[in-house]
Protein backbone atom coordinates (compact mmCIF):
# COMPACT_ATOMS: atom_id res chain seq x y z
CA UNK A 1 0.00 0.00 0.00
CA UNK A 2 1.25 3.46 -0.83
CA UNK A 3 1.76 6.51 1.09
CA UNK A 4 0.01 9.34 0.28
CA UNK A 5 2.36 12.31 1.72
CA UNK A 6 0.23 15.69 2.13
CA UNK A 7 1.96 18.82 1.71
CA UNK A 8 2.85 21.55 4.43
CA UNK A 9 2.91 24.19 2.50
CA UNK A 10 0.57 27.14 3.54
CA UNK A 11 -2.35 28.36 0.78
CA UNK A 12 -3.66 32.11 0.68
CA UNK A 13 -6.27 32.91 3.00
CA UNK A 14 -9.49 31.74 2.30
CA UNK A 15 -12.79 33.54 3.17
CA UNK A 16 -13.74 31.05 6.40
CA UNK A 17 -16.53 28.68 6.02
CA UNK A 18 -19.54 30.67 6.97
CA UNK A 19 -22.19 32.43 5.81
CA UNK A 20 -20.95 35.44 7.84
CA UNK A 21 -18.58 37.75 6.13
CA UNK A 22 -14.59 38.07 7.25
CA UNK A 23 -14.20 40.03 10.73
CA UNK A 24 -11.04 41.56 11.82
CA UNK A 25 -10.24 38.33 14.17
CA UNK A 26 -10.17 36.46 10.73
CA UNK A 27 -7.75 38.77 9.11
CA UNK A 28 -5.69 39.03 12.43
CA UNK A 29 -5.42 35.01 12.53
CA UNK A 30 -4.27 34.79 9.02
CA UNK A 31 -1.84 37.44 9.04
CA UNK A 32 -0.27 36.48 12.18
CA UNK A 33 -0.87 39.51 14.59
CA UNK A 34 -3.16 41.08 17.16
CA UNK A 35 -6.83 42.68 15.63
CA UNK A 36 -4.98 46.00 17.34
CA UNK A 37 -2.49 45.57 14.72
CA UNK A 38 -5.34 45.12 11.85
CA UNK A 39 -7.05 48.05 13.20
CA UNK A 40 -4.03 49.83 13.22
CA UNK A 41 -3.51 49.05 9.62
CA UNK A 42 -6.36 48.90 7.77
CA UNK A 43 -6.72 52.50 9.86
CA UNK A 44 -3.77 54.00 8.39
CA UNK A 45 -2.23 54.57 11.64
CA UNK A 46 0.23 51.90 11.52
CA UNK A 47 2.94 54.56 10.53
CA UNK A 48 5.71 54.77 13.93
CA UNK A 49 3.99 51.19 15.31
CA UNK A 50 4.31 48.05 13.33
CA UNK A 51 6.62 47.26 11.04
CA UNK A 52 5.93 48.03 7.14
CA UNK A 53 6.16 43.64 6.51
CA UNK A 54 3.35 43.66 8.92
CA UNK A 55 1.34 46.36 7.34
CA UNK A 56 1.35 44.48 4.33
CA UNK A 57 1.07 41.14 5.69
CA UNK A 58 -2.28 42.70 7.28
CA UNK A 59 -3.53 44.15 3.81
CA UNK A 60 -2.93 41.06 1.99
CA UNK A 61 -4.65 38.95 4.58
CA UNK A 62 -7.10 41.14 4.14
CA UNK A 63 -7.66 41.51 0.29
CA UNK A 64 -7.51 37.59 0.24
CA UNK A 65 -10.17 37.51 2.67
CA UNK A 66 -12.36 39.73 1.37
CA UNK A 67 -12.50 41.32 4.73
CA UNK A 68 -14.71 45.26 4.46
CA UNK A 69 -14.41 47.19 7.79
CA UNK A 70 -17.75 47.62 9.58
CA UNK A 71 -18.63 51.18 8.66
CA UNK A 72 -21.51 51.34 10.58
CA UNK A 73 -20.41 50.29 13.75
CA UNK A 74 -17.26 51.80 13.34
CA UNK A 75 -18.91 55.51 12.88
CA UNK A 76 -21.00 54.29 15.52
CA UNK A 77 -18.07 53.90 17.88
CA UNK A 78 -16.84 57.41 16.64
CA UNK A 79 -20.08 59.42 16.86
CA UNK A 80 -19.85 59.97 13.18
CA UNK A 81 -22.37 59.46 10.36
CA UNK A 82 -19.87 60.58 7.71
CA UNK A 83 -22.60 62.42 6.00
CA UNK A 84 -22.79 65.53 4.88
CA UNK A 85 -25.18 68.03 3.62
CA UNK A 86 -24.85 70.57 0.75
CA UNK A 87 -27.44 73.15 0.67
CA UNK A 88 -27.98 74.67 -2.58
CA UNK A 89 -30.37 77.05 -4.14
CA UNK A 90 -31.83 75.13 -6.86
CA UNK A 91 -30.71 71.52 -8.20
CA UNK A 92 -31.47 73.03 -11.89
CA UNK A 93 -28.60 75.47 -11.83
CA UNK A 94 -25.21 74.12 -13.76
CA UNK A 95 -23.02 76.13 -11.06
CA UNK A 96 -24.13 74.18 -8.06
CA UNK A 97 -24.57 70.80 -10.04
CA UNK A 98 -20.39 71.61 -10.60
CA UNK A 99 -20.13 72.51 -6.51
CA UNK A 100 -21.85 69.52 -5.95
CA UNK A 101 -19.84 67.58 -8.38
CA UNK A 102 -16.43 68.65 -7.06
CA UNK A 103 -17.74 68.07 -3.02
CA UNK A 104 -18.73 64.57 -3.51
CA UNK A 105 -15.51 63.80 -5.22
CA UNK A 106 -13.15 64.76 -2.58
CA UNK A 107 -16.31 62.75 0.34
CA UNK A 108 -15.72 59.75 -1.52
CA UNK A 109 -11.78 59.94 -1.10
CA UNK A 110 -12.63 59.79 2.39
CA UNK A 111 -15.56 57.85 3.02
CA UNK A 112 -17.87 60.42 3.20
CA UNK A 113 -21.20 60.77 1.59
CA UNK A 114 -23.09 64.33 0.36
CA UNK A 115 -26.92 64.77 0.58
CA UNK A 116 -28.29 67.53 -1.77
CA UNK A 117 -30.71 70.09 0.36
CA UNK A 118 -32.13 72.40 -2.74
CA UNK A 119 -34.44 74.87 -2.37
CA UNK A 120 -37.23 74.77 -4.58
CA UNK A 121 -37.83 78.24 -4.99
CA UNK A 122 -34.56 78.77 -5.97
CA UNK A 123 -33.44 80.69 -3.39
CA UNK A 124 -34.30 80.49 0.70
CA UNK A 125 -35.65 77.49 2.66
CA UNK A 126 -36.98 74.59 1.85
CA UNK A 127 -38.41 71.21 3.39
CA UNK A 128 -36.09 69.91 6.26
CA UNK A 129 -35.04 66.52 5.00
CA UNK A 130 -34.17 65.15 8.34
CA UNK A 131 -36.23 64.30 11.06
CA UNK A 132 -33.20 65.95 13.13
CA UNK A 133 -30.36 66.87 11.31
CA UNK A 134 -28.02 67.18 14.00
CA UNK A 135 -28.56 63.09 14.45
CA UNK A 136 -28.20 62.16 10.78
CA UNK A 137 -25.16 64.80 9.76
CA UNK A 138 -21.39 65.10 10.31
CA UNK A 139 -21.43 68.85 8.81
CA UNK A 140 -22.98 71.32 6.51
CA UNK A 141 -21.88 73.14 3.56
CA UNK A 142 -24.24 75.89 2.18
CA UNK A 143 -24.58 78.72 -0.23
CA UNK A 144 -25.18 81.93 1.32
CA UNK A 145 -27.94 82.16 -0.91
CA UNK A 146 -29.99 79.37 0.06
CA UNK A 147 -28.46 80.19 4.12
CA UNK A 148 -32.38 80.65 5.20
CA UNK A 149 -32.90 77.04 4.90
CA UNK A 150 -30.39 76.58 8.05
CA UNK A 151 -32.69 77.40 10.70
CA UNK A 152 -34.99 75.39 9.69
CA UNK A 153 -32.53 72.41 10.02
CA UNK A 154 -30.68 73.96 12.45
CA UNK A 155 -27.25 73.43 10.77
CA UNK A 156 -26.36 76.72 11.73
CA UNK A 157 -25.67 74.08 15.04
CA UNK A 158 -23.62 71.74 13.00
CA UNK A 159 -19.82 71.94 11.91
CA UNK A 160 -20.79 74.43 9.06
CA UNK A 161 -18.62 75.77 5.89
CA UNK A 162 -20.73 78.80 4.09
CA UNK A 163 -19.80 79.52 0.57
CA UNK A 164 -19.91 82.60 -1.02
CA UNK A 165 -20.22 84.04 2.45
CA UNK A 166 -18.94 87.19 4.50
CA UNK A 167 -15.47 86.19 6.28
CA UNK A 168 -15.77 88.60 8.57
CA UNK A 169 -19.40 88.20 9.77
CA UNK A 170 -20.44 84.17 8.75
CA UNK A 171 -21.85 81.63 10.83
CA UNK A 172 -19.65 79.27 9.75
CA UNK A 173 -17.02 78.15 11.47
CA UNK A 174 -14.94 78.24 7.89
CA UNK A 175 -16.05 80.38 4.69
CA UNK A 176 -15.05 79.05 1.38
CA UNK A 177 -15.28 81.88 -1.55
CA UNK A 178 -14.18 82.54 -5.00
CA UNK A 179 -12.57 85.79 -5.69
CA UNK A 180 -15.58 87.43 -7.12
CA UNK A 181 -13.91 91.17 -6.26
CA UNK A 182 -10.94 90.34 -8.55
CA UNK A 183 -13.47 89.08 -11.36
CA UNK A 184 -15.55 92.12 -11.38
CA UNK A 185 -12.14 94.15 -11.13
CA UNK A 186 -11.12 92.19 -14.35
CA UNK A 187 -14.56 92.88 -15.86
CA UNK A 188 -13.91 96.74 -15.29
CA UNK A 189 -11.07 97.11 -16.20
CA UNK A 190 -11.53 95.35 -19.23
CA UNK A 191 -14.26 97.75 -20.40
CA UNK A 192 -13.10 101.01 -19.50
CA UNK A 193 -9.63 100.08 -21.23
CA UNK A 194 -11.93 99.44 -24.39
CA UNK A 195 -13.19 102.74 -24.08
CA UNK A 196 -16.48 102.77 -22.28
CA UNK A 197 -17.74 105.35 -19.86
CA UNK A 198 -21.65 104.71 -19.65
CA UNK A 199 -22.80 101.70 -17.83
CA UNK A 200 -25.68 99.81 -17.11
CA UNK A 201 -25.35 97.41 -13.94
CA UNK A 202 -28.33 94.09 -14.75
CA UNK A 203 -28.31 93.11 -10.66
CA UNK A 204 -29.49 89.89 -9.44
CA UNK A 205 -32.01 91.09 -6.76
CA UNK A 206 -31.03 88.23 -4.57
CA UNK A 207 -30.11 89.20 -0.60
CA UNK A 208 -26.56 87.68 -0.87
CA UNK A 209 -23.04 88.75 -0.08
CA UNK A 210 -21.43 87.86 -3.56
CA UNK A 211 -24.01 90.03 -5.25
CA UNK A 212 -23.68 92.79 -2.74
CA UNK A 213 -19.56 92.40 -3.44
CA UNK A 214 -20.10 93.01 -7.16
CA UNK A 215 -22.29 95.52 -6.61
CA UNK A 216 -19.73 97.42 -4.39
CA UNK A 217 -16.77 96.66 -6.63
CA UNK A 218 -18.36 97.68 -9.87
CA UNK A 219 -19.68 100.87 -8.56
CA UNK A 220 -16.01 101.77 -6.84
CA UNK A 221 -14.12 100.98 -9.87
CA UNK A 222 -16.30 103.21 -11.72
CA UNK A 223 -16.41 106.14 -9.68
CA UNK A 224 -12.48 106.07 -9.66
CA UNK A 225 -12.54 106.99 -13.43
CA UNK A 226 -13.28 110.44 -14.20
CA UNK A 227 -16.43 111.06 -16.89
CA UNK A 228 -17.96 107.56 -16.54
CA UNK A 229 -21.61 106.71 -15.44
CA UNK A 230 -22.91 103.67 -13.99
CA UNK A 231 -26.98 103.19 -13.47
CA UNK A 232 -27.74 99.80 -11.33
CA UNK A 233 -31.15 98.00 -12.39
CA UNK A 234 -32.09 95.03 -9.73
CA UNK A 235 -34.14 91.86 -11.43
CA UNK A 236 -34.71 88.57 -9.91
CA UNK A 237 -32.18 85.69 -11.32
CA UNK A 238 -34.22 84.51 -14.70
CA UNK A 239 -34.07 85.21 -17.96
CA UNK A 240 -37.44 86.22 -18.84
CA UNK A 241 -37.03 89.08 -15.56
CA UNK A 242 -33.74 90.29 -17.46
CA UNK A 243 -35.43 90.50 -20.36
CA UNK A 244 -38.18 92.92 -19.26
CA UNK A 245 -35.66 94.66 -16.83
CA UNK A 246 -32.98 95.59 -19.83
CA UNK A 247 -35.95 96.67 -21.76
CA UNK A 248 -37.42 98.75 -19.11
CA UNK A 249 -33.92 100.52 -17.89
CA UNK A 250 -33.70 100.94 -22.07
CA UNK A 251 -36.50 102.49 -22.30
CA UNK A 252 -35.74 104.95 -19.40
CA UNK A 253 -34.81 108.49 -19.51
CA UNK A 254 -30.96 108.91 -18.78
CA UNK A 255 -27.86 108.28 -20.29
CA UNK A 256 -27.36 105.99 -22.65
CA UNK A 257 -25.31 102.85 -22.04
CA UNK A 258 -22.63 101.87 -24.43
CA UNK A 259 -21.53 98.30 -21.50
CA UNK A 260 -24.38 96.28 -19.81
CA UNK A 261 -22.69 94.66 -17.04
CA UNK A 262 -24.46 91.10 -15.66
CA UNK A 263 -24.35 89.72 -12.19
CA UNK A 264 -24.97 86.52 -13.84
CA UNK A 265 -24.59 84.78 -17.65
CA UNK A 266 -28.50 83.85 -17.33
CA UNK A 267 -29.09 87.61 -17.15
CA UNK A 268 -27.10 88.43 -19.88
CA UNK A 269 -29.28 85.98 -22.22
CA UNK A 270 -32.08 88.05 -20.67
CA UNK A 271 -30.54 90.92 -22.00
CA UNK A 272 -29.40 90.10 -25.83
CA UNK A 273 -33.36 89.06 -26.20
CA UNK A 274 -34.07 92.82 -25.10
CA UNK A 275 -31.56 94.56 -27.15
CA UNK A 276 -32.41 92.32 -30.26
CA UNK A 277 -36.09 93.28 -29.99
CA UNK A 278 -35.20 96.78 -29.72
CA UNK A 279 -33.04 96.32 -32.71
CA UNK A 280 -29.88 96.19 -31.09
CA UNK A 281 -26.52 94.83 -31.98
CA UNK A 282 -23.94 93.02 -29.49
CA UNK A 283 -21.81 94.62 -29.35
CA UNK A 284 -22.08 97.42 -31.87
CA UNK A 285 -24.35 99.04 -30.14
CA UNK A 286 -23.49 97.90 -26.74
CA UNK A 287 -21.28 95.27 -25.09
CA UNK A 288 -22.67 92.82 -22.58
CA UNK A 289 -20.44 90.83 -19.81
CA UNK A 290 -21.80 88.00 -17.93
CA UNK A 291 -20.35 86.59 -14.66
CA UNK A 292 -20.10 82.54 -14.31
CA UNK A 293 -18.73 80.84 -17.88
CA UNK A 294 -21.98 79.11 -17.94
CA UNK A 295 -22.30 76.63 -21.08
CA UNK A 296 -24.58 79.22 -21.86
CA UNK A 297 -21.89 81.65 -22.65
CA UNK A 298 -21.20 79.98 -25.83
CA UNK A 299 -24.45 79.59 -26.64
CA UNK A 300 -25.71 82.39 -27.45
CA UNK A 301 -24.57 84.94 -30.07
CA UNK A 302 -22.16 86.20 -29.98
CA UNK A 303 -20.69 84.24 -27.23
CA UNK A 304 -20.43 85.88 -24.30
CA UNK A 305 -17.56 87.84 -22.55
CA UNK A 306 -17.64 86.92 -18.69
CA UNK A 307 -15.54 85.84 -15.71
CA UNK A 308 -15.08 81.79 -15.30
CA UNK A 309 -15.96 80.49 -11.66
CA UNK A 310 -14.17 77.01 -11.02
CA UNK A 311 -17.52 75.58 -9.95
CA UNK A 312 -16.11 72.29 -8.94
CA UNK A 313 -12.75 73.61 -7.33
CA UNK A 314 -15.31 75.53 -5.56
CA UNK A 315 -17.32 72.65 -3.93
CA UNK A 316 -13.95 70.56 -3.57
CA UNK A 317 -12.69 73.55 -1.21
CA UNK A 318 -15.74 73.40 0.75
CA UNK A 319 -15.93 69.40 1.32
CA UNK A 320 -12.13 69.70 1.91
CA UNK A 321 -12.92 72.63 4.62
CA UNK A 322 -15.58 70.67 6.20
CA UNK A 323 -13.01 67.70 6.86
CA UNK A 324 -10.81 69.78 8.24
CA UNK A 325 -12.85 71.33 10.56
CA UNK A 326 -14.07 67.84 11.83
CA UNK A 327 -10.08 66.79 11.75
CA UNK A 328 -9.01 70.00 13.97
CA UNK A 329 -7.10 71.46 11.07
CA UNK A 330 -6.92 75.08 9.95
CA UNK A 331 -8.82 75.33 6.73
CA UNK A 332 -7.39 77.36 3.62
CA UNK A 333 -9.07 80.58 3.91
CA UNK A 334 -7.56 81.88 0.52
CA UNK A 335 -10.05 82.70 -2.31
CA UNK A 336 -10.20 80.91 -5.27
CA UNK A 337 -8.96 82.53 -8.07
CA UNK A 338 -11.36 83.65 -11.17
CA UNK A 339 -10.48 84.72 -14.89
CA UNK A 340 -11.81 86.29 -16.85
CA UNK A 341 -12.67 84.60 -21.00
CA UNK A 342 -13.27 87.88 -23.76
CA UNK A 343 -15.51 86.70 -26.46
CA UNK A 344 -17.25 88.38 -29.22
CA UNK A 345 -20.24 90.56 -27.19
CA UNK A 346 -17.60 93.20 -25.94
CA UNK A 347 -16.34 96.25 -28.60
CA UNK A 348 -15.10 99.58 -28.15
CA UNK A 349 -18.32 102.03 -27.63
CA UNK A 350 -19.48 103.28 -31.38
CA UNK A 351 -18.29 107.01 -31.86
CA UNK A 352 -20.33 109.36 -31.31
Amino acid sequence: MCAVRTSRRRSAPTVPPSSTRPTSRDVAQAAGVSQAAVSLVLGDKWHGRVSAATAQRVRDAAHHLGYRPNLAARNLRLGRTRTVLLVVPALTTEFFAGVYTGAARIAARHGFGVVLYPSPEGVGPARDPFASAQAALDGVIASSMAADALTAIHGDQLPLIMLDSDPHGSLGAATVNLDIADGVRQITEHLLGLGHRSFLHLAADVPSWTFQVRAHELATRIAAVPGTTVRTVPTPLTIEDATTATHTALTTPGPHPTALVCDDDKLAAGAYKALRRRGLHVPTDISVTGLDDLALATAIDPELTTVRLDAERFGERGMQALLDVLEGREPDRADIPVHLVVRGSTAPPRPL
